[in-house]
């Protein structure tokens, strides 16, 4: 087995065990909110590793230690932002729309959608890897254009959150809709700029010399696709739909679903922030 190989195989392994225990976590609480928590400790984990492990003689060179420390500087940040929420909450919205869906078969419907999640990390964590280890030793200009699409994804997300909990905490916004900042350019500038972080990875692995680095273009589809399409915004936005109603159908009409772009001119304006 080549090392790519069995470093593969034991990332695979590792964010099952660990998606294992985010179900024990979440069967035993209730919340399964922790569940986000542990998945997004769970990918800097053995993104930091497989960033930093040795395949080369010699210690990780200075591009592993860059690649090393924005996978951990990503997952702290939105990690603690998740535990911190889930600490707040009796469970996620999300999760327990799909409990209700899967009836009596719940539990083992959740260990199930758990370990598909760890399986859909693979492409992440590989994407972190192909970057860590591209083949010129020395930082190019790539490497510093990674870290400030990293940065500016990371700080983006940060102030959509931090402006949705300022929203959350006015009053009278109990069923009302944020409106307010980048959520008036987009419904879900979080995932946005969830998304945009991880473009990351293939500014600095792709390269003439390095046929692997177009892989972690894999990293970006797949945060696209379950955000957009899967466990990101038609949970959430179905939700929204039934909490809020025709301020949350006015908001649709008039807001960029993800990509922030200047709002649609309507003849009314529903919603509030």
């Amino acid at each position: 087995m080549s090392v790519t190989s069995f470093l593969g195989a034991l990332a695979a392994a590792s964010l099952s065990i660990l998606m294992m225990g985010a179900w024990v976590v979440q069967q035993r609480t209730g919340n399964s909110g922790w569940v986000d928590t542990i998945w997004t400790f769970s990918v800097g984990l053995v993104g930091a590793t497989g960033a930093l492990w040795p395949i080369e003689a010699g210690g990780p060179n200075a591009r592993q230690w860059l690649v090393a420390a924005l996978v951990t500087a990503w997952s702290l940040r939105l990690g603690v932002h998740i535990a911190t929420r889930t600490a707040n909450i009796s469970d996620d919205s999300r999760y327990a729309a799909f409990a209700e869906e899967w009836g009596a078969g719940a539990p083992r419907r959740m260990f199930l959608f758990l370990q598909n999640q760890a399986l859909g990390s693979i492409p992440l964590v590989f994407a972190i890897f192909v970057a860590a280890h591209a083949p010129s030793p020395d930082l190019r200009l790539q490497d510093y254009l990674g870290v400030l699409v990293l940065l500016v994804g990371i700080l983006g997300e940060a102030v959509a959150d931090a402006q949705f909990k300022r929203f959350r905490q006015r009053p009278g916004s109990q069923g009302q809709v944020c409106d307010i900042g980048l959520w008036h350019w987009s419904r879900h500038p979080n995932y946005f700029f969830e998304w945009l972080g991880w473009l990351a990875y293939p500014v600095i692995a792709i390269s003439a010399d390095h046929v692997w680095g177009w892989a972690a273009l894999l990293a970006p589809a797949f945060m696209y696709w379950i955000l957009v399409h899967v466990t990101g915004i038609p949970p959430l936005e179905t939700q929204m739909l039934k909490s809020r109603g025709d301020r949350y159908r006015d908001y649709q009409s008039r807001t960029s679903t993800f990509f922030p772009l200047p709002p649609r001119e309507t003849g009314a304006k529903g919603g509030a922030g």
